[in-house]
């Protein structure tokens, strides 16, 4: 395409929607859209969500349009996918919304996440645009010693996995939606606060300060596979790019993927639920996995957080690993109130003192679970031919989460060492 296109990212800011923004209109180089608008629940002037500091630059290039709105309310969600006075309609859409949180009640994920997205489906159905792309975590339960591929049948993992999974049945469904579906591994890169990598990260600088060995639950063979967001966004531009020439029936052939029934444990929430496929309906949907090639398990990502900081690593034994199993929230809740503690005595020791600390040291109690994010990053390397920019995950690619909260003020610098 010649002409470039016109893009709309609904929600996801505090995750995807701001690395995708900065990657589209970079700071040192011509914007890839002709114009890029941006809607989320949050403000960003002022900021009611932690949005980094090059995004915000990102914000005062004139093709960039950022709008506050609720995308729950039919009336918000159809005025944002109207084009800007005199430009064109939206060709591409990055449907980044849904609720991140993983103990949130059915109900709400129902709604805010599988509901949801099928009504912006619905719109960019109307609206033909040329690729709609909806991102995806790792809400599944995967095999450790196999990497799950596209074609695997895995059981969502959670109440928020459930409803991940149905708004994906739910959008495959539309016919005429130009959809393709991009999972990825956790998310790290700077500015982030999500996913399992800064929480570790902070963890070892808490240990750094106590002069304490870093432990970890479990053991280190558990794959954690990790994906920087420079690659997210690459991988979501790259997909919505090869979606474009070949519209929706001809990318299934391609790479379309089953998507089957899991039950939620309230099944009569389906009742009502507009766009809710039966369970012997099987839809399909082009589906890949974007990982990068680290294989990242619990140990190399413990070792690299613990050679950022020079301290000892290791794992808890028998006795801490079973007493987890018989009382895990109480171990936890343990566990955090140590970690806050430590944190908040450096935060406040830091030159000026953090008060109330945006990157944190509390932990929830899922990402301390045993569980492993173990997927197959082969299809989008050979069908979409994406390469990656940012393949390893390393101690150097630590550093750079630190150096983007310590640019905006966010990292303490009592006794820094990195």
């Amino acid at each position: 395409m010649s002409e470039k296109p016109s893009v709309l990212i609904l929600g996801g800011l505090p995750n995807a929607s701001r690395h995708l923004t900065t990657f589209l209109v970079p700071q040192d180089g011509e914007p890839l859209v002709s114009f890029i608008r941006v809607v989320d629940k949050y403000s960003v002037l002022p900021p009611t969500t932690y949005v980094g500091s090059a995004f915000t630059k990102t914000l005062a290039n004139p093709v960039v349009n950022y709008q506050q709105g609720n995308l729950l309310l039919p009336a918000t969600l159809t005025k944002v996918f109207e084009p800007p006075e005199g430009g064109k309609p939206f060709d591409y859409v990055f449907d980044c919304t849904g609720d991140m949180t993983f103990d949130r009640p059915n109900e709400i994920q129902r709604d805010h996440t599988a509901k949801l997205s099928y009504s912006i489906g619905l719109e960019a159905a109307k609206r033909k645009v040329k690729a709609y792309v909806r991102t995806l975590g790792p809400y599944y339960e995967t095999p450790n010693d196999k990497p799950a591929e596209e074609k695997d049948d895995l059981k969502p993992r959670g109440v928020r996995g459930v409803w991940w999974h149905e708004g994906l049945r739910m959008l495959a469904g539309i016919p005429d939606l130009n959809l393709a579906i991009v999972r990825t591994a956790t998310t790290y890169g700077p500015y982030n606060l999500s996913g399992i990598v800064t929480p570790r990260i902070t963890l070892g600088r808490v240990y750094q300060y106590l002069n304490e060995e870093m432990k970890y639950l479990w053991s280190g063979d558990i794959r954690m596979h990790t994906i920087h967001l420079d690659d997210v966004a690459g991988a979501l531009w790259a997909v919505a790019q090869w979606m474009e020439p070949l519209g929706r029936a001809k990318a299934n052939e391609i790479a379309g993927e089953t998507l089957r029934f899991h039950a939620p444990e309230k099944k009569d929430l389906l009742k009502d639920l507009e766009g809710h496929l039966p369970k012997d309906k099987d839809p399909v949907a082009p589906l890949f996995n974007v990982i990068d090639d680290s294989d990242s398990t619990q140990g190399s990502m413990g070792q690299a957080v613990a050679d950022l900081f020079g301290i000892n690593f290791g794992f808890h034994g028998f006795i801490v690993n079973t007493k987890v199993k018989v009382d895990f929230d109480n171990m936890v809740e343990e566990i955090n109130i140590k970690h806050v503690e430590a944190w908040t005595e450096i935060c406040l020791k830091s030159d000026p003192r953090i008060i109330n600390p945006t990157v944190q040291a509390y932990i929830d109690g899922h990402l301390l679970a045993k569980y492993s994010i173990c997927y197959n990053g082969g299809k989008i390397k050979r069908i979409v031919g994406y390469e990656l920019k940012r393949p390893k995950l390393d101690v150097n690619s630590l550093k750079e989460v630190i150096q983007s909260f310590r640019v905006d003020g966010l990292w303490p610098n009592y006794q820094d060492t990195v």
